[in-house]
């Protein structure tokens, strides 16, 4: 239904011909007046057409889908607003999911990707340099560590992803000021390129040497999910502690086909966003549009236990109680708080829009735009928001999930609960202040530490040591 020329700026807005468009085959190009959009008349637009859209896919609807994408294109852009970025990233997953329906289209139009490690690596590297959560993930460890360390001589530390000198340079200088003097340190470090455990180990030898530190830096070259804990080489006297930032959910990957047998009926499908819903939030900002109840009333059941349990992922459970039989007097784990592991595409799409838009109007808010941001946002938002949506089975590593699941994984496998110290509270909130910005907050929750934006919560930092079986 199209209303006559010149008619809808008396009679319509833009977001009541909004209502009047569908999903559906035999619809042309898009409104003229969608370009002239307003931002968060634009964002909501976005919103709809991308839950729409993303049900389609869900479906396996191709046609209809590829429709809310020729649609989405005319407002989505990589370079543009908070929400025209994230819609760039998120269509582009859905259209990757689409595409691996044909394996052979799929793998002719990805045959001369190439897939960099080192610009995993940079954006990693700049994400550390934009934001501070990973700054305060090293600052919380840190402390951790040498609250658990006092007194030992000689203390191993096993960094599940070791890529950046920053965080083991504070320590090493934290423990040469230490008032019984420095312990003997051993780092292990894994990672899967060997080029950079090699820059590693040259930075932390290096510093250690000026401190006059007794040091060692052990390379493992592998993937986490591959790793041997034989080749950890942990010592009898050693006090040993492991960080793992960021790196734990990759473990969880599996076959999802296997579940898929046992419970066909897993997946649910999600309505659009009724039009008079949209109406209401017309005075809402960015940061409110991706509240769960803006998606038709309809919220993941978070509380309500997951297909990918602990017992449906095996490798996670033998993972763990390794790292456990290792006896270690520290683990510190950090880890997004959000849930991207569920079964269904349309949980995932949802949780993962609320997650990204925090992060995305994180970046918006304190980093002017740049090439850098733009790095962070395509080669690391952007390729996990493809991995959670169009990937499956082993290939979807990036499984985050909330500490409310951490905690009786990690407990089950034989770990306890270390609280956080005050101190190291302390310090994580005046990191924090020092950035400037009242949009970053930290809450204490069961002895654990959660990040957030405004009123997201991002990342979750808990602190753990091995049980001994009674």
């Amino acid at each position: 239904m199209v209303q006559e020329e010149g008619s809808s700026s008396v009679n319509s807005s833009p977001l009541q011909l909004f209502s009047l468009m569908s999903l559906s085959p035999g619809l042309g190009s898009p409104y003229p007046w969608l370009r002239e959009l307003k931002s968060e008349e634009r964002g909501l637009c976005l919103i709809q057409l991308l839950v729409a859209c993303a049900n389609q896919v869900a479906a396996g609807s191709v046609e209809k889908a590829n429709i809310g994408l020729e649609q989405i294109s005319h407002l989505a852009s990589p370079d543009g607003d908070t929400m025209q970025r994230i819609a760039a990233y998120f269509t582009e997953a859905l259209a990757d999911r689409m595409l691996k329906g044909w394996p052979g289209l799929h793998k002719a139009l990805n045959s001369t990707k190439i897939s960099s490690v080192s610009e995993e690596i940079l954006a990693q590297r700049l994400f550390f340099d934009l934001c501070p959560f990973l700054r305060l993930s090293y600052v919380i460890t840190n402390l951790a560590i040498i609250e658990a360390m006092e007194g030992e001589k000689v203390v191993h530390i096993i960094d599940l992803h070791s890529f950046e000198p920053a965080q083991w340079i504070d320590l090493l200088q934290a423990l040469s000021a230490r008032p019984e003097g420095p312990p003997h340190l051993k780092i292990t470090g894994i990672h899967e390129q060997k080029e950079v455990l090699e820059l590693m180990a040259h930075r932390l030898n290096e510093e250690a040497g000026k401190l006059d530190i007794p040091f060692q830096f052990n390379p493992i070259v592998s993937k986490l999910e591959n790793l041997d804990i034989e080749c950890l080489r942990v010592k009898t006297g050693e006090a040993l502690a492991i960080s793992s930032v960021l790196q734990l959910h990759s473990v969880l990957a599996f076959d999802d086909e296997m579940l898929r047998r046992q419970s066909p009926s897993a997946s649910k499908s999600l309505n659009s966003v009724p039009i008079q819903r949209v109406f209401q939030m017309s005075s809402l900002t960015l940061g409110d549009f991706l509240e769960k109840d803006v998606v038709n009333g309809y919220s993941p059941c978070i509380d309500s236990p997951s297909p990918v349990s602990f017992a449906s992922s095996p490798k996670m459970g033998n993972f763990l109680k390794a790292l456990r039989g290792l006896s270690p007097k520290l683990m510190v784990v950090t880890e997004q708080e959000s849930n991207h592991n569920a079964h269904s595409l349309m949980d995932r799409v949802t949780e993962a829009l609320n997650f990204y838009a925090a992060l995305f109007d994180c970046l918006e808010s304190t980093v002017p735009r740049s090439i850098e941001r733009q790095k962070v946002e395509k080669l690391l938002f952007g390729e996990e928001i493809k991995n959670i949506i169009a990937c499956e089975g082993l290939e979807r590593k990036e499984r985050h999930e909330r500490l409310e699941k951490w905690i009786p994984r990690l407990e089950l496998a034989g770990f306890g609960r270390v609280p956080l110290s005050y101190h190291g509270i302390l310090q994580a909130t005046r990191l924090l202040q020092s950035y400037g910005c009242d949009g970053y907050r930290i809450k204490e929750e069961k002895g654990c530490l959660v990040i957030f934006w405004q009123t997201t919560p991002l990342f979750s930092i808990s602190a753990w040591r091995f049980r001994r079986y009674s």
